[in-house]
């Protein structure tokens, strides 16, 4: 028996002050009058930070001899100032809170201007009067703009975390639990044990005409494109630029210099048709966007044709806007979107504009990269077509309620699995099994058949004779509910489409919430210190009853690497240990977002995105938070009980039909 140990990491709210807490979310400590909105406090932040605050747990200092040790739950922040926030008295008068504080605790407050929170059955507090205490960990996500930081504190080299994990086996003290020694147990606790692993052959990229050289063996998991065409680079006729920041920030200058990047990357790479001159126009982001964007749209089209693709330049933790944006693109008209950060595009270098490239490309209908058929024997078994889905859940956050989980499916159209379209749902909130399995698998054959038919590919192969389904987000404790309530569902959608042969399944779970982790010997290990990727381990820790292994398949970066487990849990197509672990590995190759391996493969990971921009799919007019539990709407009406799953299933808008053909999730 091995028992697995390994270090965790925690985010915290910093003790203290509450105003402070708000400051520096917003990263400008020593101002509390950034926090009144009567002084210009937009209401998009005001919004944010309500978000951030909501499930915080805070004690009152109402006065300098009066503090209460019983901590009380944020459940919104107050739209108004303290000094204009008013409640009725029993006698039927009102009275600020402001006010308040002043007449009862005999405490004038020193901000009046700035917002309170609620907290309990409604009271109202000023933010100068809590404080947050000490130990309180974060059990929600962590905003976007502090994910940088949070992973700057928490990567540790292999050298370093192998080292606290060391120390931590000493801590745990399991010679001297008087539990294992009454079952006569003992713990071999003096060094991490020592297994052996393969190292996987890459497959051969290959790309496009005009190539100085056309096909590329990626080394320890990353390859350049210097000198390289894209396998199927796309084309346009017409583009619009839109700059959602205050000219003064973002000049003509820049907007110029923006351009001509991706101008030049675009050409380099063999995209066509951004030398055309765009529609360039400054916007307020706190204005009516999508109606903005249809503006631009449909006088584009007055004047000549629709544009093939927006590219938007957006502020800094400008959330509420991106989606928005990919709202209007993904679902309401179909359109090609490319978002880009303000502080990123400014002056960036030609490697920046190269990523956002092989975006762009995959988004308008291209293929960036196609694996080699030869190095890989399931992509050469031409006489059994195939088709490879990823599949994926997403739950509320920890502590959230009265929100829905929403599941995906992801799959190819082309036969070198470079091109993929989605689908995705709404279901019962942390549920597992996938409710829509059998309408989300036909769909994906549907367009799978479907593209192969319209270019032109043989009918023999159109129709796929496997389905691969790689299965993310099940722990080992479900395996038995994925067998017992998706496989009959896949297999029922397959005999719905009637196809000339009835595909044979394959259902792989691939698992990246564990704690094993692979240290090299000394002198084996990467740049970063990591196992080199491709690294395959189906021994020691592996089962030695099931079909499983573990396979890092990306060289490290930062900190160290995690290897995915993969479970295959079903297989009629009878693949040995080697043939699935080298598919695994080469659909880890084709992820269009990078030239590098990822740690997953590209469908699994595809799935995963298409899950998290679910939310894109309502409209924003609704201001649906599924961030947070629906206990309050901003007027302070309970609003909870008001939004089932039956609200969430009928406000969840489909993908436009030009949008569900294309890679939009890239």
């Amino acid at each position: 028996m091995l028992i697995n140990i390994d270090i965790s990491t925690g985010v915290m709210y910093k003790p203290g002050s509450l105003i402070d807490l708000c400051l520096d979310f917003f990263g400008k400590p020593g101002n509390p009058n950034l926090l009144s909105p009567s002084r210009g406090l937009p209401e998009r932040e005001r919004h944010r930070l309500s978000r951030f605050l909501i499930g915080v747990r805070v004690i009152t200092n109402t006065s300098s001899n009066s503090r209460s040790q019983n901590p009380r739950v944020i459940k919104r922040l107050s739209t108004q100032s303290a000094r204009d926030l008013k409640f009725k008295l029993a006698n039927g008068s009102e009275q600020s809170v402001a006010n308040y504080f002043n007449a009862t605790y005999n405490r004038p407050l020193r901000f009046p201007d700035i917002l309170c929170v609620e907290v309990g059955a409604g009271a109202m507090l000023p933010l100068e009067v809590c404080e947050v205490p000490k130990g309180q960990i974060m059990r929600k996500q962590v905003p976007s703009e502090k994910t940088s930081s949070v992973l700057e504190f928490a990567t540790k080299k292999p050298e370093a975390r192998l080292e606290s994990i060391v120390n931590g086996t000493k801590v745990l003290a399991y010679g001297q639990s008087e539990y294992l020694r009454s079952f006569g147990l003992g713990v071999d606790s003096s060094a991490p044990i020592k297994i052996t692993g393969r190292i996987l052959n890459p497959p051969i990229m290959i790309y496009g005409q005009g190539s100085r050289q056309a096909t590329v063996n990626p080394r320890n998991g990353e390859w350049n494109m210097i000198d390289k065409k894209l396998y199927r680079p796309a084309a346009i006729q017409r583009w619009i630029v839109v700059i959602f920041e205050r000219q003064q920030r973002f000049s003509q200058a820049a907007a110029d210099d923006m351009i001509q990047g991706l101008r030049r990357a675009t050409a380099d790479m063999g995209i066509t048709g951004f030398q055309a001159q765009p529609k360039l126009t400054w916007e307020n982001p706190q204005g009516d966007i999508i109606s903005v964007l249809r503006k631009h749209g449909m006088d584009m089209r007055a004047a000549g044709g629709l544009p093939d693709i927006y590219v938007l330049v957006l502020p800094d933790g400008a959330a509420d806007l991106y989606q928005q944006i990919k709202h209007f693109s993904d679902c309401q008209v179909g359109v090609a979107t490319q978002c880009l950060r303000s502080n990123k595009c400014f002056r960036a270098k030609p490697q920046y504009y190269a990523n956002v490239c092989l975006k762009i490309n995959v988004k308008l209908g291209g293929v960036n990269t196609i694996p080699d058929a030869k190095s890989v024997p399931f992509l050469a078994d031409r006489q059994n077509p195939a088709i490879i889905i990823g599949a994926d859940v997403i739950h509320p956050a920890p502590g959230v309620e009265n929100k829905p989980s929403f599941t995906s499916m992801v799959a190819n159209i082309d036969p070198m699995f470079s091109r993929y379209v989605a689908i995705s749902k709404v279901q019962t909130a942390r549920q597992e099994i996938i409710d829509d399995a059998e309408e989300m698998v036909t769909h994906c054959l549907r367009m799978h058949i479907k593209h192969k038919v319209e270019t032109g590919i043989e009918q023999s192969a159109a129709f796929p004779k496997r389905v691969i389904v790689f299965r993310d987000g099940v722990s080992e404790g479900q395996f038995k509910q994925v067998i017992e309530g998706e496989i009959p569902k896949i297999k029922a959608a397959c005999a719905a489409m009637n196809l000339p042969v009835m595909p044979k399944l394959t259902l792989v779970v691939v698992g990246k919430r564990h704690h094993v982790r692979f240290f090299p010997q000394t002198g084996q290990g990467d740049r970063s210190g990591n196992c080199p990727a491709g690294l395959v381990v189906d021994s020691e820790v592996a089962s030695p009853a099931e079909f499983d292994f573990y396979l890092q398949s990306h060289a490290g970066l930062l900190g160290t690497s995690r290897p995915a487990h993969y479970n295959v849990l079903y297989d009629e197509n009878g693949f040995t240990a080697d043939s699935m672990q080298q598919l695994a590995f080469t659909l880890c190759h084709v992820y269009a977002r990078s030239t590098r391996s990822v740690s997953i493969p590209a469908p699994v990971y595809y799935a995963d995105i298409v899950c998290a921009r679910a939310k894109n799919h309502f409209d924003p007019s609704l201001n649906v938070d599924l961030s947070e539990t629906e206990t309050m709407t901003e007027s302070g009406n309970r609003g909870g009980s008001t939004r089932d799953l039956a609200y969430y299933q009928k406000s969840f808008r489909p993908l436009a039909t030009t949008a569900q053909r294309r890679m939009y999730f890239a």
